[in-house]
């Protein structure tokens, strides 16, 4: 007799982002999606709906030239529900029709949004909706001072809404093929006021957390009241903000002064993990390679937990770090802010980072195997697009649209599995084991 298979919350959370796939590719595929005369092929509609499911923004086609109204929409829902999480949809849905929400699902909203506890999910989710409602609408709104004078009222409120959301949930993607140009994301907005406060103040927002906001919402300006992850996102988040601001700008000093401060915050901010510039990231007038290489940090780092955005988040990396200055001090504890972390909290941290670098690894290889035979795509290329797509960042170095199919489905992969989180990912396929007794203890040498 074979074993019933029991689905875990960790089980339901990784099918929920695979049904939200399929169904986005097969609304991808209709002949009303595309502005052609033909559907789109079977590898651009899924890899444009994980692109968007999982708010990263690597595409292989410009949206406004290539998918249709109709397909823009949908691309924009996509990014709505990977942004909040599926759940929090379920959540609003379910509480909408009157429909008591069980353990179980407050289970898996727990783990949708690595929440500490099982309590006050259902508060939490009204918290997400409102923020998500407010911070959406005054992006669309202040954005439309930008757009409608340069496109007309009609398509100026809908671009500075789908950006809006696109800034908000950390996506990238962008309608601004409507000036002629694909994949030329914010280029045109250089320097510009309203673009570079505007979006990556959306981008900070939706970045730091359902946690944060909620804590921020409770206890106002009594910051001693914080929480230790409220305290540790907000510091963390600036020192990375203010020295990578920092970098870019002595970096870039080619541009006016002016344009160098706007886009320097803009590019300092949009790598955790919109997938946004101002600034070209190849060909002609490229930012420098010391840009380059900030900006794969600033991937790697990315949002923080419970947020819309990815990458290994502000958390762990605080963690790690202080993990290190406790080592350097002669603590037996790591200590900040007049707590003790937990010992678990870096165990956790390290396996996290340790298979988030190996994913890394992996696909590079499989990528680099791939388009072995295509001397244009250096290593350079190749890693800041994988490191685009694990981070669910969608940064591009322009190589996504000539990569081969293979090369495709690995990153569409690599972007799956950076939404739904690598760790969570491998612990769904755990399975339950019998307790064993303790093994003798031996230490090696590290370092």
């Amino acid at each position: 007799m074979q074993r019933r298979i029991k689905m875990t919350p960790t089980r339901l959370l990784v099918l929920g982002y695979l049904t939200i796939i399929i169904i986005g590719t097969v609304l991808l595929l209709l002949p009303v999606s595309t502005k052609g005369e033909e559907s789109a092929s079977f590898i651009t509609a899924l890899f444009t709906t994980v692109s968007a499911s999982c708010v990263t923004g690597l595409i292989v086609q410009d949206t406004f030239m290539y998918w249709s109204l109709f397909g823009q929409i949908v691309l924009l829902l996509l990014i709505q529900t990977g942004g909040i999480g599926f759940m929090t949809v379920v959540f609003a849905f379910w509480k909408l029709v009157g429909k008591r929400i069980g353990l179980k699902g407050r289970t898996v909203m727990q783990e949708s949004v690595a929440a500490p506890t099982l309590s006050g999910m259902v508060r939490l989710t009204g918290t997400i909706l409102v923020g998500m409602i407010i911070f959406e609408s005054v992006g669309a709104f202040v954005l439309c001072f930008r757009f409608v004078p340069d496109f007309g009222w009609g398509r100026g409120i809908y671009f500075s809404i789908f950006t809006s959301v696109s800034a908000f949930c950390n996506a990238g993607f962008d309608l601004m093929g409507a000036n002629g140009v694909e994949f030329a994301s914010l280029t045109a907005y250089s320097g510009d006021p309203i673009i570079c406060i505007v979006v990556p103040l959306l981008i900070i927002i939706g970045g730091l957390g359902f946690f944060v906001w909620q804590d921020m919402r409770e206890n106002r300006f009594h910051v001693r009241k914080y929480s230790l992850h409220t305290k540790l996102v907000l510091v963390t988040t600036a020192v990375v903000i203010v020295i990578s601001w920092l970098a870019v700008f002595l970096a870039e000093g080619d541009l006016p002064f002016g344009e160098r401060v706007l886009s320097s915050f803009f590019t300092a901010i949009s790598p955790r993990t919109a997938g946004f510039n101002v600034l070209p990231l190849s060909g002609e007038g490229s930012v420098k390679t010391v840009t380059i290489f900030i900006t794969i940090v600033l991937m790697l780092i990315g949002g923080s937990s419970g947020s819309t955005a990815g990458g290994m988040k502000t958390n762990t990396l605080a963690v790690l770090v202080l993990s290190v200055f406790s080592c350097l001090t002669g603590r037996r504890s790591i200590e900040c802010f007049g707590r003790r972390i937990d010992e678990d909290n870096v165990k956790t941290a390290a396996q996290f980072v340790t298979i988030y670098f190996a994913v890394i690894a992996l696909g590079v290889t499989l990528i680099s195997f791939f388009e072995i035979k295509n001397e244009s795509f250096g290593m350079t290329e190749i890693l800041f697009e994988a490191v685009s797509a694990i981070g669910t960042v969608g940064l591009t170095m322009g190589i996504t649209p000539g990569l081969t199919v293979a090369s495709q489905v690995v990153l569409a992969v690599m972007m799956y599995l950076g939404r739904v989180g690598c760790l969570t990912f491998m612990m769904s396929f755990r399975v339950p084991s019998a307790p064993s007794a303790s093994l003798p203890m031996e230490k090696v040498r590290i370092g």
